[in-house]
């Protein structure tokens, strides 16, 4: 899986349980889901996601 998969997997993963347990835990984790929306949102400006910095460190390649 080359790093930009693995990216998206990790994003929507973490909006799809933060969502979760925002409904079903605390509101407050609706927080944590903006905070990932966000940095989405900067990375398609800048190009840069510091998600990419630890899949590079763990050995994802980009294709």
């Amino acid at each position: 899986m080359n790093i930009n998969r693995m990216l998206h997997l990790i994003a929507g993963s973490l909006i799809f349980i933060s969502v979760v347990l925002g409904f079903y835990v605390s509101p407050y984790f609706f927080y944590f889901t903006g905070f990932v929306g966000l940095n989405l949102f900067q990375s398609a400006f800048t190009g840069w996601c510091p998600m990419m910095t630890f899949l590079r460190l763990a050995g994802f390649k980009e294709n």
